[in-house]
């Protein structure tokens, strides 16, 4: 079986898709598959090609048995709308025609959120005569009026139109959590096309240190500290000016520090806000290569989750769960209580904060500093329940979807 994966997120990026696409697509060409995905040049979200590749028209290459074809894009930083958008827009150009040239294909599989992949992948399913599945991540562009970035509008409504038909035409589609599945029944998607395969983490990468990664400790003068960390996207759906906040108010208590990890369109504004305020209980940290975000995650004795107060932000379940989890690391999680607030909340894996309410925050911060003993159960239930979210078992059970749709 030959699998046509279309993706712009591809490590050595180290977002969500491109881990969940990279994790994936490794297990299946262990199981016998043939994966060849195309993607463009590793450049997110700093709008930056990687050291080690240039934004050429093709470029391919191996990595783990799978066959990778970089495709050339316009690259733009992770923000502003219309730029992101010509970037989703050349991508879906190239991978189009590039994916032409890609034989005996037997399936083709877009991953969103931007569909722009998902009509390069439908086009390249019907021009090959193959099935088409839909892997859904989020939901757009809905996520784009849950950040505020534009108001519903005539070219926003178009959009959902072709969103709503990509479904229809999808032989199946594999989506991230059940609220996105309810969602898309609740528009009219017939449910029995629609199948669960959660996010999860490689157990191999992310397992229980025996202790903090020494290096990050000292580099950031750590040592002694109860650490909050957020590692992930700095973007305008995570409100983090609100974590600067709740960190204005643990000033006092010196041995408390937040460290924000990470890249996006929100950083520099952050970024000032630290300085400005003068937080010098905020560590910021660039973006670390995959192979050091374990030792980061290691020196964290919290983890924070953070999303703005919308309804959307209800269906999501952000994947650094998955690795917080995996490494024993116990959550504090400040969003709208939906799927993702139930796992942790069912199997006591850490502490809800209501969203966008820095004092709460600060005050579940101040109260777990010192309960080691809770800590120590949270840390417990996390090893415990990542076993369910092992992306080993994932992908095999969604590889195992693709094969017994090709059969019908």
């Amino acid at each position: 079986m030959h699998i046509l994966f279309i993706t712009d997120n591809f490590i050595p990026e180290s977002n969500a898709p491109a881990s969940r696409v990279y994790e994936h697509s490794k297990v299946w060409v262990q199981e016998g598959a043939k994966v060849t995905v195309i993607t463009c040049a590793p450049n997110f979200p700093e709008g930056k090609v990687f050291d080690g590749y240039k934004n050429n028209w093709l470029k391919k290459e191996k990595i783990d048995g799978i066959h990778v074809w970089r495709v050339k894009t316009y690259i733009t930083k992770n923000q502003g709308f219309f730029r992101r958008t010509l970037d989703f827009m050349s991508f879906m150009i190239s991978s189009l025609i590039f994916g032409l040239f890609v034989k005996k294909v037997d399936v083709v599989i877009g991953t969103s959120p931007q569909f722009f992949t998902m009509i390069s992948a439908w086009a390249l399913a019907k021009i090959k005569n193959t099935k088409f599945i839909f892997e859904l991540r989020d939901i757009w562009p809905a996520s784009i009026y849950a950040v505020g970035v534009m108001k519903k509008n005539a070219i926003l409504r178009f959009i959902e139109k072709i969103e709503i038909f990509l479904y229809r035409q999808a032989n199946i589609i594999i989506s991230v959590t059940h609220s996105f599945k309810e969602e898309l029944v609740n528009r009219g998607i017939d449910s029995k096309k629609i199948h669960i395969i959660e996010n999860g983490s490689d157990p191999i990468r992310f397992a229980p240190f025996e202790r903090k990664d020494k290096s990050f400790l000292d580099k950031y003068d750590l040592n002694q500290k109860f650490i909050i960390g957020y590692i992930g996207t700095h973007g305008l759906a995570h409100a983090l000016d609100n974590v600067l906040e709740a960190a204005q108010l643990l000033k006092a208590d010196d041995n408390i520090r937040i460290f924000l990890a990470g890249g996006g369109a929100d950083r520099a504004r952050i970024e000032r806000l630290v300085k400005v305020n003068n937080l010098d209980n905020v560590i910021m940290i660039n973006s670390q290569p995959k192979d050091l975000v374990p030792k980061l995650w290691s020196i964290c004795d919290m983890s924070l989750v953070h999303l703005r107060n919308a309804k959307l932000f209800k269906t999501v379940i952000p994947s650094k769960i998955f690795e917080s989890m995996a490494m024993g690391v116990p959550i504090l999680y400040s969003a709208p209580y939906g799927e993702a607030a139930n796992i942790i909340a069912d199997n006591e894996l850490g502490v809800l904060v209501r969203p966008e309410d820095p004092q709460q925050l600060a005050n579940k911060i101040l109260n777990l500093k010192n309960d080691t003993s809770r800590l120590l159960v949270y840390s417990e239930n996390c090893i415990k329940t990542s076993k369910k979210y092992n992306r080993n078992l994932l992908a095999a059970s969604m590889l195992k979807l693709i094969k017994d749709n090709l059969r019908k």
